[in-house]
C-alpha cells in the first residue's frame, strides 16, 4: 500500500481536495485526526516502546484520538491487537500508518490518503517508515490565507503572525519539492484547484496512478461532505461545488496596511510560487522594530480571544473530545 500524504498550511483547500480523492474508489481519505502532530511531542514520554505496556498504551491512546475525531472515521472498528499485528515495528509511526490501513481496509480501498497537513514538518519519519509515500503539496495565496484564517477557530488573527507561519511552511515545501522526485510529489495551488477542476483532478489521478471518475467533483453530494459541513462552521462550503472565484479576496477585505504587513514579510515566497505582489515592491520590504512585533502578537492574542467569543459552543465541544484526551494523556506524564 503506497500511502499519500498531503502537505502545507491549513485554510488552502485541504479540506475540498481530501472530499475530492474520498470519492475514488481506490483511495481512503478520511478527516485527519492529526495523529503525528498531536502525538509526536509526546511519545518520548511513553519510554522503550519495545516493551509491551508502554506500546499497548501509544496504540490504546491513539486508536482513542481517532475515535474521538470530529468527523468520525464510518464502519472502522480499530481493534487494539489487530493494530499491533498490522505495525512493522514499535513506534509511533507505525500505529499511525496501522490506523490508516484498517480505514483503508474497511472503505475497501487500495490506499489511503492523510489530510494533516502538518505532516510536512514530519517528512523524515515519514520517508523512514513507509516505501515510497506521494505527496501532494497543496499551497494558496498566503494573502487569502491570512484572511481565511482571520475568521477561522483555529490559529493566528494578526497578519504578521500568519505570514510568519505561512512562510516557513511554505520554505519546507519548496524545498520538498527540489529534492523528492516529481513521480512522488504534486505541487498544486488552490487557484489552479478552483479555476480548473476538472483537469486538475485528471492530472492528479495520473500521478496518484488511479482512475479519474466524474464523481470527484460531486464530492458536495456525498454523505461524507455533509458530515464533516455538520461537525464544525469551518468546513460549512463543502457541501457546496467548487467556488472558482474564491481568489484575491484579500484584495477586496483585508486592508492595505494588513496587505504590506503580508508581503514585507513574506514577499520572497509570494515570488517564488507566482503570486503578484501589490504594494510591497521587492527590496523595498518594511523592517520591523521588536516594540512593532510586539505589538502585533499582543493584537494577535486580542483577536483570538476576541474570535472564541464568538464561538459555537457545539462546534467547541467536537473538538474538545480529542483536546480532553491529550490533556490526560499529558497529565498523566506529569505525574510520573
Amino acid at each position: 500500500m503506497q500511502p499519500i500524504f498531503m502537505i502545507g498550511m491549513q485554510r488552502s483547500g485541504s479540506n475540498l481536495l481530501r472530499l475530492m480523492l474520498n470519492q475514488l474508489d481506490e483511495v481512503a481519505a478520511p478527516h485527519p485526526p492529526h495523529v503525528l502532530q498531536r502525538m509526536i511531542p509526546l511519545q518520548s514520554h511513553y519510554g522503550d516502546l519495545s516493551e509491551d505496556e508502554n506500546f499497548d498504551l501509544l496504540v490504546d491512546d491513539i486508536c482513542q484520538l481517532v475515535e474521538l475525531n470530529p468527523v468520525e472515521w464510518e464502519s472502522v472498528k480499530l481493534d487494539r491487537d489487530e493494530v499491533k499485528s498490522l505495525c512493522r515495528e514499535n513506534s509511533l509511526i507505525a500505529v499511525f500508518g496501522a490506523v490508516y490501513d484498517i480505514c483503508a481496509k474497511a472503505q475497501g480501498a487500495s490506499t489511503w490518503c492523510c489530510k494533516s497537513l502538518a505532516n510536512i514538518k514530519y517528512v523524515d519519519e515519514i520517508e523512514r517508515y513507509f516505501k515510497n509515500p506521494k505527496y501532494i503539496y497543496l499551497y494558496r495565496d498566503g494573502r487569502d490565507v491570512a484572511l481565511s484564517f482571520r475568521k477561522a477557530v483555529v490559529g493566528d488573527k494578526h497578519f504578521y503572525n500568519i505570514a510568519k507561519g505561512w512562510t516557513h511552511v511554505q520554505e519546507i515545501g519548496l524545498s520538498l519539492k527540489s529534492q523528492i522526485d516529481s513521480s512522488r510529489l504534486f505541487a498544486v495551488s488552490y487557484e489552479q484547484l478552483t479555476a480548473e477542476p476538472d483537469s486538475t483532478a485528471r492530472k492528479l489521478c495520473e500521478f496518484l496512478g488511479v482512475r479519474y471518475t466524474e464523481g470527484m467533483l460531486d464530492f458536495h453530494r456525498s454523505t461524507e461532505a455533509k458530515r464533516a459541513a455538520g461537525s464544525s462552521a469551518l468546513w460549512g462550503n463543502v457541501t457546496q461545488p467548487v467556488i472558482q472565484d474564491n481568489t484575491k479576496k484579500f484584495l477586496r477585505e483585508a486592508s492595505e496596511e494588513d496587505i504590506r504587513i503580508f508581503e514585507s514579510v513574506a514577499g520572497h515566497v509570494l515570488d517564488q510560487l507566482g503570486y503578484e505582489r501589490h504594494y510591497v515592491r521587492n527590496g523595498e520590504e518594511l523592517v520591523f522594530s521588536p516594540r512593532e512585533i510586539e505589538a502585533f502578537h499582543i493584537e494577535n492574542e486580542r483577536l483570538k480571544n476576541e474570535l472564541m467569543r464568538t464561538v459555537d459552543k457545539d462546534d467547541l465541544e467536537r473538538r474538545d473530545r480529542q483536546a480532553g484526551l491529550l490533556s490526560q494523556i499529558q497529565s498523566r506524564f506529569s505525574v510520573h
